[in-house]
């Protein structure tokens, strides 16, 4: 149950960097207050994972999910610039994580 926390937790993170983009600096409401709710949901479910995790497998998946996802977006959705190496990076980003969460032990 600890490491589908953590694996929401970073699709959340995805949720507020994207709305963190679209918000052009806190400057747009309705992205603003979608980065606070994702910013929110995202530590919120991180903190309650790390009871029974330990924080560096947990944390670097966390991170991982939330770039690779974050990147993919942008890729798809806001234009940003596809190359091979971007999507060979971030396969190697999935890797690790997938790899670090089978590594990471419960409490």
């Amino acid at each position: 149950m600890a490491w589908l926390l953590v694996v929401v937790a970073g699709m959340l993170e995805t949720g507020f960097a994207v709305c963190l983009k679209l918000s052009h600096g806190f400057s747009r409401l309705w992205p603003t207050v979608a980065f606070c709710v994702f910013a929110l949901g995202s530590f919120g479910l991180l903190t309650l994972s790390l009871r029974k995790l330990d924080v560096g497998p947990a944390y670097a998946v966390w991170t991982g999910i939330g770039a690779a996802g974050t990147a993919i977006y942008g890729m798809i959705f806001l234009g940003d610039l596809v190359s091979t190496l971007k999507i060979v990076s971030i396969s190697l980003v999935i890797t690790g994580v997938i790899g670090l969460q089978l590594s990471g032990s419960a409490h």
